[in-house]
């Protein structure tokens, strides 16, 4: 009997060596290497024959201009749930869900689930976490006791793949961890790379075979990714995470990557004694307690996949008692925001270097798009200056170093939303004149950040001059 072998494997991106040491050389990452026994056959091997190649059977190859029909999707009924699954759960996909422990993954699904089950679909929620009568509770606690939702408790892969495929296979099934799972063919402990990669593996095995819509739940990291091997976000069909701040009662389900739909697609839940409530309009809920009185405050039309969203962006600039000026941002990236201090220092002469800088996107809303730098700038300016920026006017555009604003892409979209809300003027770059939407908003076109600083000056002029007379 051949001796089985043993690798060390990096419990955090899932790359081997052949010895142990104290930092994995793939990722950095310090006492994440663990010796893992190796099997003689990885999952899905066949046997191959003696002195040769095993010879494969034939495949059928059609063409690609044929015509399939596509399969109704899953619709769930919670309308931002289907939204950033690109219209409904697609029969035979695999989902990875992530989020923060605490942030409701699991208060999501269950009300999914449920929806979905109390519309005829068939729905199974397999817990490696809870016992069944704790989802039980949790679910009379959410008024969901009696949705037809089958319950499941169970940490072995081989008796989960078993009884799912014992009888009729259903619509969705909802595995809350992958993290949990483990299968008798590894000898390492539920958690670990192996493990977590072929329980994977085999789960979506199982989703193609017999056409039913997986959910993956998984852990994250402290630095926010999904914990485990890179290689399980590859296998799945889209990844998605639920986001929150957990001073704001909003969370955030966004798609970072979906094959049967658009990536970034965004859907808001509020979070209450009974469970998570759909936000169909969140640029009106995170506008809500604004104040446009305050100086440092900035309205940014922003676009989450789709869907056009309205967000205040909040700068407040003093002065540093300390010999390195402290630079704090909240759900914006910190590099974006050293490069606009950068440009608005060197183009434009404002003394930005030995002041305490902090940024905050209020709402827990995270923005990731460079249409914000231009917002990001007038809060700064105007935080700098003292003089509050017009409440009736949205802002968005990019800058580039040389301190130009670039145009960006669906400022129609942008545009109609925040005249939808009630705005009256927009402050966008001066080339997207040429492509002006027929809406009803007034215009400033800017085309550098000193036209923007000269803008912004002559209007705060013009309002002194107004409370003089």
């Amino acid at each position: 009997m051949a001796k089985a072998s043993r690798n060390f494997v990096c419990q955090s991106c899932g790359a081997a060596s052949p010895r142990w040491s104290g930092r994995c050389e793939a990722c950095g990452e310090w006492n994440t290497i663990v010796e893992e026994a190796g099997a003689s056959a990885g999952i899905g091997a066949g046997p191959a024959k003696a002195g040769g190649r095993a010879k494969g059977r034939r495949i059928e190859l059609v063409e690609m201009s044929g015509e399939t029909a596509d399969p109704p999707r899953h619709i769930t009924g919670m309308a931002e749930f289907d939204r950033v699954t690109g219209g409904g759960l697609v029969p035979g996909s695999a989902v990875l869900i992530g989020g923060d422990p605490g942030i409701g993954k699991s208060t999501l699904l269950l009300q999914a689930m449920a929806a979905l089950a109390v519309k005829g679909g068939r729905a199974i929620y397999i817990s490696g976490e809870e016992a069944i009568a704790q989802v039980r509770m949790r679910a009379r606690r959410l008024g969901l006791g009696e949705a037809p939702v089958q319950l499941g408790a169970e940490t072995n892969l081989k008796d989960i793949l078993g009884t799912l495929e014992s009888g009729t296979p259903p619509d969705v099934v909802v595995i809350d961890s992958i993290q949990t799972m483990w299968t008798e063919a590894l000898d390492s402990a539920p958690g670990t790379v192996a493990q977590v990669r072929a329980s994977a593996q085999e789960l979506v095995r199982f989703a193609k075979r017999h056409g039913t819509a997986v959910i993956l739940v998984g852990h994250v990291t402290k630095e926010g990714q999904i914990a485990g091997p890179r290689v399980v976000e590859h296998m799945v069909d889209a990844v998605i995470y639920f986001e929150g701040e957990r001073g704001h009662q909003f969370r955030i389900l966004r798609a970072v990557k979906n094959r049967f739909g658009p990536a970034n697609e965004i859907g808001v839940f509020e979070m209450g004694e009974k469970g998570l409530a759909e936000v169909p309009n969140p640029s009106a809920l995170f506008l809500g307690e604004r104040d446009g009185e305050t100086s440092g405050s900035a309205v940014f039309a922003g676009i989450e996949g789709t869907r056009p969203v309205l967000v205040e962006i909040q700068a407040l600039v003093g002065k540093s008692a300390l010999g390195t000026p402290r630079r704090a941002v909240v759900g914006w990236d910190g590099g974006r925001l050293s490069m606009v201090l950068a440009v608005l220092e060197a183009r434009c002469g404002l003394t930005l270097g030995g002041q305490d800088v902090y940024l905050n996107v209020a709402g827990g809303l995270r923005i990731n798009e460079p249409a914000a730098d231009l917002a990001v700038a007038a809060a700064l300016i105007s935080s700098v200056t003292g003089q509050p920026l017009p409440s009736d006017c949205v802002i968005f555009g990019e800058i580039s170093l040389s301190g130009a604003v670039r145009p960006v892409n669906q400022m129609e979209t942008r545009l109609k939303e925040a005249e939808k809300l009630g705005f009256l003027r927009a402050i966008l770059p001066a080339m997207a004149a040429r492509s002006r939407p027929g809406t009803g908003l007034a215009f400033t076109e800017i085309s550098d950040l000193q036209g923007l600083i000269a803008h912004l000056a002559t209007k705060s002029g013009a309002k002194r001059r107004g409370g003089e007379m």
